[in-house]
């Protein structure tokens, strides 16, 4: 396959986001308020989309992992195509905000992270009939 088409693509960090760069929304739930389930966070993340590659991140493959605590809490690794993407520290953000949208989720915390580097095996199938790689 030719992933020559990709808007971009590597593998080291920006220097201007640093290794820890995390972005967070939302506030704690309320006690007795139900948990929402993995189903629910992932469809809220499949509502943002890389402004330049028509597919949401978790079909990319940019979510690389969340948890969901006992109080709603959310925890979420992800990565991106590449370190100089141009929306790199926005990216981080709009997840933690779609995904504090849910009912029963409570503070959000998205951080980005370089390892192991995001490569196109990392999409679904879906992500890659779309981009034509299949």
């Amino acid at each position: 396959m030719d992933f020559s088409g990709m808007p971009h693509h590597g593998g080291t960090p920006a220097p201007e986001l640093g290794e820890d760069f995390s972005a967070t929304a939302g506030e704690p739930l309320a006690d007795g308020v139900t948990v929402a389930n993995d189903e629910a966070v992932i469809e809220a993340m499949k509502t943002v989309f890389d402004p330049e590659i028509p597919v949401n991140i978790y079909d990319l493959g940019l979510i690389y992992g969340f948890k969901i605590d006992d109080r709603g809490g959310v925890k979420a690794d992800m990565s991106l195509t590449a370190p100089g993407c141009p929306v790199a520290g926005d990216l981080p953000g709009w997840v933690a905000d779609a995904v504090a949208k849910v009912d029963g989720i409570g503070e959000v915390v998205v951080t980005l992270v370089w390892e192991p580097g995001w490569t196109p095996e990392r999409m679904s199938e879906d992500a890659k009939l779309a981009l034509g790689m299949m």
